[in-house]
């Protein structure tokens, strides 16, 4: 959670405790960069029915390490490579702009996107976008909802082969999704590869096909992928940790 003088952006959950260290980080903006950890006892401490504990990193920034921090911030997002800047993709973005994805929006056409987007998003025109796969960072997600079919099978099927994508989404219905097994399969992709497709794209229990619908079906879907990936990458560091403990 950011904290200025005259108000804030982000949240800890809400509630009694992010009310408390609102007044607590503004009070010590005052004083210049410093860095401070907190307990709180959810129940006694702020009357709330939770339960728990919460350590509370409390640190004020001034110019000289702002950047740093907003650079490692940035760091740390996961990056969303979005093909298609058509109705869906336009919906998408929106939702998305309250997220923590980094968004590569990539378009082939000129003209395709709208003039302003969200802080998070970067527009990218792209002549051949199915090359854009080979600068994703580690552990992208690709979602694929481009104007042309064929253009959506050069893309997916890029992105199956790229190490460094971690999922790959495909709008489009169940027949379309059989159509591209086949031809994926003639492309020299083994099944288990292409079971990994994600298409349709979103939750269940959506039926409305408007884009505003689908793009929130959508996005509760990357969020969800999102934490997938979290707790699979957190392992490996753990795992890592230890190796290095024993040895």
């Amino acid at each position: 959670m950011l904290v200025t003088c005259d108000g804030m952006a982000g949240s800890i959950g809400g509630g009694t405790l992010e009310w408390l260290a609102m007044a607590e980080a503004q009070r010590l903006l005052a004083k210049g960069p410093s860095r401070k950890v907190t307990r709180h006892a959810l129940g006694p401490d702020l009357g709330q029915c939770c339960g728990g504990n919460v350590d509370l990193l409390t640190e004020v920034f001034d110019a000289s390490n702002f950047e740093t921090w907003k650079e490692e911030s940035l760091e740390k997002r996961r990056t969303l490579l979005l093909f298609g800047a058509g109705h869906v993709g336009r919906a998408l973005v929106l939702v998305l702009a309250q997220t923590e994805f980094q968004v590569n929006w990539i378009d082939p056409r000129p003209n395709a996107f709208p003039t302003m987007t969200p802080a998070n998003v970067k527009s990218i025109r792209a002549e051949a976008p199915e090359t854009m796969i080979s600068h994703s960072p580690s552990n992208s997600i690709v979602l694929v909802m481009s104007h042309s079919h064929a253009l959506d099978l050069a893309i997916v099927d890029a992105a199956l082969r790229a190490p460094l994508v971690a999922e790959t989404g495909l709008i489009g219905s169940a027949t379309k999704r059989a159509r591209f097994e086949k031809r994926l399969l003639a492309m020299h992709h083994a099944q288990h590869v292409i079971d990994r497709l994600i298409c349709p794209i979103g939750i269940g229990g959506i039926g409305s096909k408007r884009p505003e619908a689908i793009a929130i079906s959508t996005a509760a879907q990357l969020l969800a992928l999102d934490e997938k990936l979290k707790a699979e990458e957190e392992s490996i560091s753990r795992g890592k940790v230890q190796q290095v403990v024993s040895a």
